[in-house]
């Protein structure tokens, strides 16, 4: 069993986290990536400071897992001095994705892309099952590598999300209460997507979206793929007429997934899930919405060379345009000028982050489990 030691002294602050890692369970260029067993962690340090990443001053009615790292000490300003990640659940999910907080009614859904399943957690029920099948619901196929939804967001409107589906190949819209379901866009230049992933609402309505291959059984190289790019995309309205387009916003990248703006909207992040090179793109935003010019705000390739658990994924920004992204060893906390602060380590290949309760709540799809670390941030959208 392979063990990975994190630790690390910066700031006058240090964390050291023992345990066992599983490998990431995302798409390596397309291929299936293996996994392996999650042994619990098997110890924790504190420092001078009294930092202990593994506990917290409450008695938490869950396990606490993995170690908070912190690299720069403008970090301390949105993690607390004890703060510890908390285990909600057990190791129930094949691949957890796509978090969504239901501030109405003081929930969480979230996905389990390969099982086609939507689950509910909140403090008082614990897990359900909320929508299943959640994507794909006709007959059987072998087109599909995994066919249930993947990102989900809160819609403008209470009572409603957006989907990225990738049984339906869309992005869809779901009525909470009555479980029904409206592709909202699933073409195009008249070509269907392969597997609409992650996405996010501006204040304007419009929609940006990644759509790489992953929900199709072969990839690239399935049949049923119509795209010839694995795009990042927009789907709008013409101010002039106001009728709806779709614009390509990226046709370059080779594994786009997940996607979210800056508080201000002027700047779009997308992550890549590609080994060979594993980043996350910031593109200055025009007033169409579309892109000026592109940077890479931060590079992941190394760490995953070091076998460091997970690829760059699912992002949340918090009020202070901070960002939370998955990646190599946890969810990496970065400041706006790109400056890693902090890492969340789990234990295991994290796949997507989002805020919810009061705001200061960050949950984590992490791989089989569901977790959460209370922050001091809050999230933008709070």
């Amino acid at each position: 069993m392979k063990r990975l030691l994190l630790a690390s002294v910066m700031g006058g602050v240090m964390s050291v986290t023992l345990g066992a890692c599983e490998d990431d369970r995302q798409d390596t260029a397309g291929n299936e990536a293996s996994s392996m067993e999650e042994a619990d962690m098997a110890m924790q340090t504190t420092d001078e400071t009294g930092r202990d990443n593994g506990a917290d001053d409450a008695v938490s009615a869950y396990e606490t897992v993995g170690s908070i790292e912190i690299y720069d000490d403008r970090a301390l300003a949105l993690i607390p001095e004890n703060a510890g990640i908390e285990k909600l659940t057990g190791d129930d999910f094949s691949w957890s994705e796509g978090p969504v907080w239901i501030s109405e009614g003081d929930y969480l859904l979230f996905s389990d892309v390969p099982e086609n399943v939507i689950y509910k957690w909140s403090e008082q029920g614990g897990l359900e099952t909320f929508l299943q099948p959640s994507g794909y619901d006709g007959p059987q196929t072998d087109i599909f590598r995994e066919s249930g939804t993947n990102g989900l967001i809160r819609d403008d409107e209470p009572g409603f999300i957006l989907m990225g589906d990738h049984g339906n190949r869309s992005i869809t819209r779901l009525n909470l209460e009555t479980k029904e379901k409206t592709s909202v866009v699933a073409y195009y230049d008249d070509k269907k997507f392969s597997s609409p992933n992650d996405l996010v609402l501006a204040s304007s309505g419009a929609i940006y979206f990644t759509d790489p291959p992953y929900g199709l059984q072969g990839g690239d190289d399935s049949p049923a793929k119509e795209q010839e790019i694995n795009g990042v995309y927009v789907f709008a309205a013409a101010p002039e007429t106001g009728d709806a387009y779709v614009a390509v916003v990226d046709g370059t990248l080779s594994r786009p997934n997940g996607v979210i703006l800056s508080p201000d909207e002027q700047t779009l992040y997308v992550a890549q899930s590609d080994p060979a090179a594993a980043k996350i793109f910031s593109y200055t935003l025009g007033a169409d919405g579309l892109p000026t010019g592109r940077s890479d705000f931060a590079d992941m390739t190394t760490m995953v060379e070091q076998g460091l658990p997970g690829l760059p994924d699912g992002m949340a920004m918090d009020a202070g345009g901070n960002l939370y992204a998955t990646g190599p060893g946890g969810v990496h906390v970065f400041a706006p000028d790109g400056t890693r602060l902090a890492l969340i380590s789990t234990g295991t290949a994290a796949a997507n982050v989002t805020f919810g309760g009061d705001g200061s709540t960050l949950y984590i799809t992490s791989g089989s489990f569901l977790a959460r670390v209370e922050l001091l941030s809050t999230g933008v959208s709070f």
